[in-house]
């Protein structure tokens, strides 16, 4: 079994293992190694009728998918938050790593100052590494709770279900024929995830050349 895999994740742990990783991935500050967009795609189409030919058999709960999903990763973002609330900003005081680094927290910081509360925090959720650090960087600069539990189902809504909708229509429609398209898609899908975060980086490296 491969954590890193969404596939591999679904195969062997199966619905218990999706919304386990949902949860880690926005709760934990080790979910930024976890693949969230690609698994709640993969897990709509494990849904759909297609599970059996692609996922050798196995096949999600419809319902516990889209119940469940939401579920787990707005009580994984409250988790996020009440650690940032809690611990505060001694919690990153740790040295750069390869998946977590200094230059992300940043860049997180920014996406909240940029956007607000409300949109930061719904748009998080759509870019990896971001939507695991917002949680608890909210709790540490004190969104309010009751502000930050409001736009975190919102978010966690429109995120798990949306994507895992997108799946679950693609594994319907391409019934026998999806695996061919599988790849390419979740590749698309991860480089639009990650294009907001590129972007901001291009724009920080643009701006820090016109200063200098």
């Amino acid at each position: 079994m491969n954590l890193l895999d969404a596939k591999s994740i679904i195969a062997d742990l199966g619905l218990a293992g999706v919304l386990g990783i949902l949860f880690a991935e926005t709760g934990l500050l080790i979910g930024l190694v976890f693949p969230g967009d690609s698994l709640l795609f993969i897990a709509g189409i494990a849904a759909s009728g297609t599970a059996a030919a692609l996922l050798g058999g196995v096949h999600l709960s419809v319902l516990g998918l889209f119940i469940g999903a939401p579920i787990a990763t707005i009580l994984g973002s409250q988790l996020g938050h009440y650690i940032g609330h809690k611990f505060g900003r001694p919690l990153f005081n740790r040295p750069d790593g390869r998946f977590f680094n200094h230059t992300r927290v940043v860049a997180t910081e920014k996406w909240l100052k940029k956007y607000g509360p409300g949109r930061a925090i719904v748009l998080a959720r759509y870019v990896p590494f971001v939507r695991t650090l917002i949680n608890p960087l909210c709790g540490i600069v004190r969104v309010p709770a009751s502000k930050f539990f409001i736009w975190n189902v919102v978010g966690g809504i429109l995120w798990s279900d949306g994507v895992a909708l997108l799946g679950f229509v693609l594994g319907e429609k391409l019934k026998g024929s999806v695996d061919h398209y599988l790849l390419p898609i979740v590749g698309v899908i991860i480089v639009l995830s990650l294009l907001p975060l590129g972007i901001e980086i291009i724009r920080e490296v643009r701006t820090k050349r016109h200063l200098s």
